[in-house]
């Protein structure tokens, strides 16, 4: 659960701070209440998304390799209650202060002096080495390889619609079909 807050509220903490320390204010990261346009791309990215981890699953499995897992996920195994309070907490934490740090701040500096791709790609290869912390088992890098690809659809969702809130819907809800899905395969269905 340490690595569940520390990736959910520490993030956004960090972000929240370093803006209020060089004075940018929140205004540097754009906010506002998704239009038809935002909702299109949060629809549409989550698509992607989900499709981007289905295709890479089966070409994982294809290969016959391995992918490592978040470490809440064995936690969750013993436990699948936990998945029932982590699907609503990516919406409210987890998608909001990953994407606040690593689009928001990360992506929005590296905006300033760099084209933008170069600064989704470098924000996005950030964002998935940090996952390595959270991992356990074989395969890490084949999970960071998910995770930079994946990356790589929210940079361009919040470069395409300048609204971190689409970026952080769409993470969110990545995050929560994800452990929705083990939750009833841990449980046998509902």
């Amino acid at each position: 659960m340490s690595t569940f807050f520390l990736q959910g509220v520490t993030f956004g903490g960090i972000a929240v701070l370093y803006l209020k320390g060089r004075d940018l204010g929140f205004g540097f990261v754009p906010v506002r209440l998704p239009d038809k346009r935002d909702g299109a791309v949060i629809i549409g990215g989550s698509i992607a998304i989900l499709g981007v981890l289905f295709v890479a699953s089966s070409v994982i499995t294809a290969l016959g390799l391995n992918s490592a897992q978040n470490q809440i996920v064995e936690v969750g195994r013993q436990n699948p209650s936990v998945f029932l309070l982590l699907i609503p907490l990516q919406f409210l934490l987890v998608g909001p202060g990953e994407e606040l740090l690593f689009r928001g701040l990360v992506q929005g500096t590296l905006r300033e002096s760099l084209h933008p791709a170069r600064a989704i790609i470098l924000a996005s290869a950030l964002f998935a080495s940090i996952h390595l912390f959270s991992l356990s088992g074989e395969g890490k890098l084949v999970y960071i390889g998910i995770a930079f690809v994946l990356a790589l659809v929210l940079g361009a969702a919040y470069e395409y619609t300048g609204n971190l809130i689409v970026p952080a819907v769409i993470h969110g809800t990545y995050n929560a079909v994800q452990f929705a899905g083990v939750y009833l395969s841990s449980t046998g269905g509902l």
